[in-house]
This record gives structure tokens, C-alpha cells and sequence, in this order.
């Protein structure tokens, strides 16, 4: 089922598929709701899955505050508009930041939560240097292009490897994602604070997905923060970069399915 919210006055897709007890899945940089498939398609016939697509990917509109904090009250927006009271929300790299803040506003509404090649600590001076550079090549060669150049560095040598088509079609699925979000996103991202502290306080259950060969996210930096949750389900994709959903799709699939069983 498809369905729209207005902002004011702006339009915000979402998608819900399946039955069952409602869980909220949210995709990061670079991509829309259409990245989970993979995952809806074998988890739809436990839970009704809730898939976004953030303001300005996909068929959403960039909305006036495309900070996380902004894109996380868009979340809100959709929890209250399904009148759900609580549930588990996943969120995969800028999702997972966009998640972090969910739970520091709106704790209440988070019964559970997952970072998917996410982290909580807010960007280096080494990573906002390179996200100002991304910036500059966007603006001076369109986001196509950008995404063209920066996506292959996402997956892990064994896909490059074994699978480029999977790589191509993944850029080709964001082909129309817009200048403007684009930059939006890495300024929201380099703006964001450190939110370690919500691991810390964390007393729902929190799951950790971590590609080995991330360099988005690279696993050590992952593996500092995983014991800070009161209880945590950590899980290593051993042929996955950063996405990992894509990658390796049958053990991220059941991964998800036992956590979400098992919370």
C-alpha cells in the first residue's frame, strides 16, 4: 500500500507491506525506500513493514529542515499517522543517525532499534573535509555523476569482484535523486552531534549490523560502540562493505527476522 503525508505543504511517500506487528525500516545517503526489498520481501509475511522514502529521495519532496533532527520529526510524523504506539526502527548509515535521533526525542516510540552500518558518533574534522569535497564535486558535476564515482566504494572487493551488475543497478535505481538532496544530506550529516549517549542510556534491545569491509563505517569504529547498549545484538557481515542489505541479502534477512522475533 502506498500512502503520502503532507509537511507543510510538502508530499512524503511511504510504503507499507505485509502484516503483523509494524516495524519502521529507514534508508540512508543515496538511496530510497527500494533498498530494503530485499528485506521486505521475506519479513512481510510477519510484520508490516513501513518503508520511507526520506525527504528528497525517491517520491518524496525536500522538505524546509533537512537536518537529521528534521528528517527524524518526518518519522515521528508517519508513527503518529499509523497510529502506532511503539515500535522497532531500523536504520541503515544515515538512517541509523536519523534513528539515533528519533530515540533521543521521541524514546517512547521506539520499542527497539537497529544501526545498519551506522554509528552514533558525529563526524570527524578527517570526515567533514571530505564530505565538503563531495559537496563541491556534486555542485560542479551533478549528483548522477557523483553517485557514479562514489558508489562502487560502498560495496566490498568480493562484489566488485563477483557481482558489478549489482553495483550498476544500485546507481542506476537513484539515477534522479536531485542535486539538492544530495548536498542537504551531507550537511545534515556533518551538523549532527555525537549521540553515544543514547547507546549508553539505551534500555530497548539495540542491533548492530557491521560489513567487514566498510569504509563508510568501518568496523572497529562499530565494534567500540556495541557494548555500550544494555543488551545488544551484534552480527558481522563477512563479505559485505556498506551495503550490506544488498550484498549479502540471505544472512541480513535472517538476521533482522531472529532479532525482531526475538524483541
Amino acid at each position: 500500500m502506498n500512502k503520502e503525508i503532507q509537511i507543510n505543504g510538502k508530499s512524503i511517500f511511504y510504503r507499507i507491506e505485509g502484516k503483523g506487528n509494524p516495524v519502521i525500516l529507514v534508508h540512508g545517503f543515496g538511496e530510497d525506500g527500494n533498498v530494503w526489498n530485499n528485506q521486505v520481501k521475506y519479513l512481510k509475511d510477519n510484520f508490516q513493514l513501513i518503508i520511507p522514502d526520506l525527504p528528497g529521495s525517491g517520491k518524496s519532496d525536500l522538505i524546509e529542515d533537512m537536518s537529521i533532527e528534521g528528517m527524524a520529526e518526518v518519522i515521528h510524523t508517519i508513527i503518529h499517522q499509523e497510529d502506532i504506539d511503539s515500535c522497532p526502527v531500523i536504520g541503515h548509515s544515515m538512517g541509523g543517525y536519523i534513528t539515533l535521533a528519533l530515540v533521543e526525542k521521541y524514546w517512547n516510540h521506539v520499542s527497539a532499534f537497529g544501526l545498519f552500518s551506522s554509528s552514533s558518533l558525529a563526524d570527524s574534522e578527517e570526515k567533514k573535509t571530505i564530505r565538503k569535497k563531495g559537496i563541491e564535486f556534486i555542485r560542479e558535476h551533478g549528483s548522477f555523476e557523483f553517485l557514479k564515482t562514489s558508489n562502487p566504494n560502498l560495496f566490498s572487493p568480493i562484489t566488485k569482484d563477483n557481482n558489478p551488475t549489482l553495483i550498476k543497478a544500485q546507481i542506476d535505481s537513484v539515477s534522479n535523486i536531485s542535486l539538492a538532496a544530495l548536498v542537504s544530506y551531507y550537511e545534515a550529516m556533518m551538523q549532527r552531534p555525537d549521540r553515544t549517549d543514547i547507546l549508553i542510556k539505551a534500555t530497548v534491545p539495540v542491533l548492530f549490523i557491521i560489513g567487514k569491509y566498510d569504509k563508510a563505517v568501518p568496523m572497529e569504529d562499530s565494534l567500540k560502540q556495541c557494548h555500550l547498549p544494555e543488551k545488544s545484538y551484534i552480527h558481522i557481515l563477512q563479505q559485505s562493505g556498506h551495503m550490506g542489505m544488498l550484498e549479502e541479502p540471505g544472512s541480513n534477512n535472517r538476521i533482522l527476522e531472529e532479532f525482531l522475533q526475538d524483541i
